[in-house]
């Protein structure tokens, strides 16, 4: 339970003092002191009720939701009535001294400590952190480093950008994805969307030698909507493939006829 907690942050979000707070809500200044120092262990329905709609916040979460821990963007979510507080994902997130969102980076060297840390805010805390002005405010982004060929022509190396998807049965089939799991790790995959029918996603690679394979709602930590890369490497577009192929056989016609020349002499 945090409600303790959560009446002294939004007070102080607010900008308001104990007094200010009391007699905006008829109540006694004694009265909030107690609540936020959870001298009161059971506040009465009345007031919950008042608190909840000075606040803009529901019960559920003044009781259940950590508010300080969560983005500015979330918590206006919850103000505007787009969530209650049971059905909010919460990530665990940076800001910069304006209250923006930063964009952490998570090395490759930490993405198995993120398997349990992506909650721990001291973890999150201490991953670099960056800005891209270019991407639209109020999202929350994180940004991944991935290894190997499966998603060519996004090269190996390549940093993928992504933004924080809190309802998951709004992934539309063929988004690209990174998604977070128990067993399967960190992996930049294109989503099917099967949640609703069987509690899974199904995910493949762009690169079609890969077979596709499913994981469970239940192994899933986080989902992070593909939005863009940094890379040094540039994608090859397939023209490429295709010029490099002719020149690889252009090539063996030339050693053969060389071969052949020996050969018959």
């Amino acid at each position: 339970m945090h409600f303790a907690s959560n009446i002294k942050f939004l007070r102080e979000r607010k900008g308001l003092s104990q007094e200010v707070l009391s007699s905006d809500l008829s109540l006694t200044r004694a009265k909030i002191a107690a609540y936020e120092i959870n001298h009161t262990k059971n506040p009465s329905l009345k007031d919950l009720n008042a608190l909840s709609e000075y606040f803009s916040i529901s019960v559920d979460a003044l009781l259940k939701v950590e508010l300080a821990k969560i983005s500015d963007y979330r918590l206006r979510l919850l103000e505007e009535g787009k969530h209650t507080g049971a059905d909010l994902r919460v990530v665990v997130t940076t800001v910069t001294p304006n209250n923006e969102e930063n964009i952490e980076f998570v090395p490759l060297k930490a993405q198995a400590g993120y398997l349990t840390g992506y909650a721990d805010p001291d973890f999150i805390s201490k991953l670099p952190t960056f800005d891209l002005p270019q991407l639209p405010k109020g999202k929350k982004y994180r940004m991944f480093p991935i290894q190997g060929d499966s998603m060519l022509p996004i090269p190996d190396g390549a940093a993928v950008i992504g933004e924080y998807i809190e309802d998951w049965l709004n992934i539309k089939d063929g988004q690209l994805c990174i998604v977070v799991t128990k067993t399967e790790g960190i992996v930049f995959k294109e989503v099917n969307n099967k949640i609703k029918e069987g509690r899974i996603l199904v995910l493949r690679s762009l690169n079609s030698i890969y077979s596709p394979y499913t994981v469970s709602v239940e192994d899933i930590i986080e989902l992070w909507r593909y939005k863009c890369f940094i890379s040094e490497s540039i994608p090859d577009n397939g023209e490429c493939s295709v010029r490099k192929l002719y020149e690889e056989i252009m090539g063996m016609k030339m050693e053969l006829k060389t071969i052949l020349k020996k050969v018959s002499a």
